[in-house]
């Protein structure tokens, strides 16, 4: 049974979030000597300052062992300083009142970190990726998932370019996976496209993520939120894939919008919680589907400095393609990091390569701190950002002109979208 609150209009206030925590916690499963809390890092909007000390309150008084893991992927691990800020801790704060909660940074390039868990085989495999894959894959995760009694997945859930919806046990794969499940999970989901799987709640990268969560028998609990930004609009607490499915379909009616028509032009503005490209590339994810053909999107982030702190020189060699670029050069890209190759087919959108020839559907554009020669090395465009003002493209959408001014978590669809677009697997 989900305990649970939904907000009428407005967001959830602050004192509706605590009572709905505080029932959560009461639940049976929460008298576990040990927790681990698997939370977002700071690309994802979520009030994990008011979570982390709610809980904290509800639970420290009662004698539990509290640990908190940031589910990094493979995003660069911050130094402990920021990773407190995460949380909303001051270094006077973690040194006292709260000095006997781990925090932890999921560490990817550390295989000390890891514990396999099993082996999903080729055959298993070919069915859940309906026949696009046929190969053993691993599944590895952070030993802390089993050196604790309750593992709680909180955080929000989006509509996501790989997945179809973020949240769920997508916190433990590919959040707190190793690099072989997290490759390739993004390129399942760069295989079938962003289109086609955004938004989507069934999906055979979905169904992947379940099938590994079985291989985990550590007990585990779901507290899923759906936010805009700074407001709550719900929570769903309880049984991990029915809070999650819950969340899913909230998410659905708060961050979907269909549009009758594309737009030529579409100024996306990157909000400051993305600092490279790796996650502004989510304007482009969110809006690929309602830019016209022949059309260009426009990510506006002049606080960008970097394509990626983590992956950023290989990105400079492979530099950014459509799908079938890679697949028709395979051997030649093979043994890339196929997250990395996933991200630069995301990035660059729907598009054919015939006879050497690749046409990517649309333009995109960076008007960022990256360089304008670094840009068209990988190739995408360039625009200064100084040559750019939002609020020249407010109102302008009869001209085919569309402004997003925080881009990145909301997802825009045609009503009626096109083949390239259609869910059809």
């Amino acid at each position: 049974m989900l305990t649970q609150a939904v907000a009428d209009r407005r967001g959830l206030t602050e004192a509706q979030l605590k009572e709905v925590l505080a029932a959560a916690c009461a639940d049976a499963r929460f008298a576990a000597k040990r927790i681990l809390f698997v939370v977002p890092d700071a690309t994802r909007s979520c009030p994990l300052p008011f979570l982390f000390r709610s809980i904290v309150a509800e639970l420290a008084p009662r004698g539990a062992k509290l640990a908190f893991l940031a589910a990094l992927g493979t995003h660069p691990v911050p130094p402990d300083e920021e990773l407190w800020r995460w949380f909303g801790l001051s270094p006077a704060e973690r040194a006292g009142p709260y000095r006997d909660i781990a925090i932890h940074a999921h560490d990817w390039r550390d295989p000390a970190t890891f514990t396999p868990v099993g082996t999903l085989p080729a055959g298993r495999i070919a069915e859940l990726t309906g026949g696009r894959f046929s190969m053993d894959v691993r599944v590895t995760i952070n030993r802390l998932v089993f050196e604790h009694d309750l593992v709680v997945l909180l955080g929000p859930v989006f509509p996501h370019e790989v997945v179809g919806f973020s949240g769920g046990h997508k916190y433990l794969f590919p959040g707190v996976a190793e690099r072989e499940f997290i490759n390739f999970f993004h390129w399942l989901g760069a295989i079938i496209t962003n289109p086609r799987i955004n938004g989507v709640r069934d999906t055979p990268v979905r169904r992947l993520i379940e099938e590994a969560a079985a291989f985990v028998k550590a007990p585990r609990y779901g507290i899923c939120l759906v936010n805009k930004e700074a407001d709550v609009h719900a929570v769903f607490c309880g049984h991990v894939p029915e809070a999650w499915n819950a969340a899913a379909e909230a998410s659905a009616a708060v961050h979907i919008i269909r549009l009758p028509r594309p737009f030529q032009s579409v100024l996306a503005c990157a909000p400051a919680m993305y600092d490279d490209l790796w996650v502004a590339g989510k304007c482009m994810y969110k809006l690929e589907g309602v830019v016209a053909d022949g059309g260009e999107l426009i990510v506006y982030a002049p606080h960008v400095k970097e394509i990626s702190y983590s992956h950023g020189k290989i990105l400079d060699e492979i530099g950014y393609h459509v799908r079938d670029y890679f697949l028709a050069q395979w051997d030649r890209f093979k043994d890339y990091p196929w997250g990395v190759i996933a991200h630069s087919t995301h990035v660059r959108g729907v598009g054919t390569y015939e006879r050497g020839v690749e046409a990517p559907r649309i333009r995109v554009t960076l008007a960022t701190g990256i360089p304008e020669a670094r840009c068209r090395k990988v190739g995408l465009g360039y625009r200064d950002p100084r040559t750019i003002d939002p609020l020249e493209w407010t109102g302008r959408e009869a001209e085919g002109r569309f402004l997003v001014p925080h881009a990145g978590e909301t997802l825009y669809r045609l009503a009626d979208p096109p083949d390239w677009a259609r869910a059809d697997y």
